[in-house]
């Protein structure tokens, strides 16, 4: 299933949200821009099946606390959000009603750069996690599988200024990644905000 514009996804297992213009052009260029600059992107060394490499792509951890987020034995340390990240946050906020502490950041520099299949699970997001998920620059393709049944997959390309919403049991019974692609493909932004109490 490809999708584009749905708002629902209407997936088996899941509650999936998305907001393809979340945020207007104008806004989702300026974020991007500040972004690109102000955030303390960092390339950390990642464990996977006893084999470490770098991550393929930059990352920085922002909360308006001190709890550490933990994944693939990295350990990340939260700067304090940004007045751009607070600007985001507030907005996202307002519209789902709901309060989020914390901030995973992630930079997508080329089509080399990718996220592999995950849930986003960790013990410290606690049980059926809310996870937005905002997204500025480049469009990149979102793959989902379900994890119990192989014929389940759906694919949406995330667009400059969009947000998805991913709550419920999602990540309980799907994965999801962000491939990588020989397409020649300019710079992306995603904020994932969530609540790490």
């Amino acid at each position: 299933m490809l999708f584009k514009s749905d708002i629902n996804l209407n997936l088996k297992d899941a509650e999936i949200t998305y907001y393809p213009e979340f945020f207007n052009a104008s806004e989702a260029t300026n974020f991007f821009k500040n972004l690109l600059n102000y955030v303390k992107w960092q390339q950390d060394s990642i464990t996977i099946y006893g084999k470490t490499h770098l991550q393929p792509r930059l990352t920085c951890f922002y909360a308006n606390n001190t709890n550490t987020y933990k994944y693939s034995n990295i350990t990340m340390q939260p700067y304090p959000f940004n007045d751009d990240l607070l600007l985001i946050k507030s907005k996202i906020e307002s519209h789902l009603k709901v309060k989020f502490t914390s901030c995973l950041a992630n930079l997508y520099r080329d089509g080399n750069d990718s996220n592999g299949w995950h849930a986003d699970n960790e013990k410290e997001l606690g049980k059926n996690p809310i996870i937005a998920s905002v997204s500025f620059g480049a469009e990149r393709v979102f793959n989902l599988k379900h994890k119990g049944d192989k014929s389940l997959k759906a694919k949406l390309n995330l667009q400059h200024g969009s947000l998805l919403l991913m709550q419920g049991e999602t990540q309980d019974n799907w994965l999801h990644q962000i491939p990588k692609t020989k397409k020649i493909i300019g710079k992306r932004i995603n904020l994932t905000f969530r609540i790490i109490a």
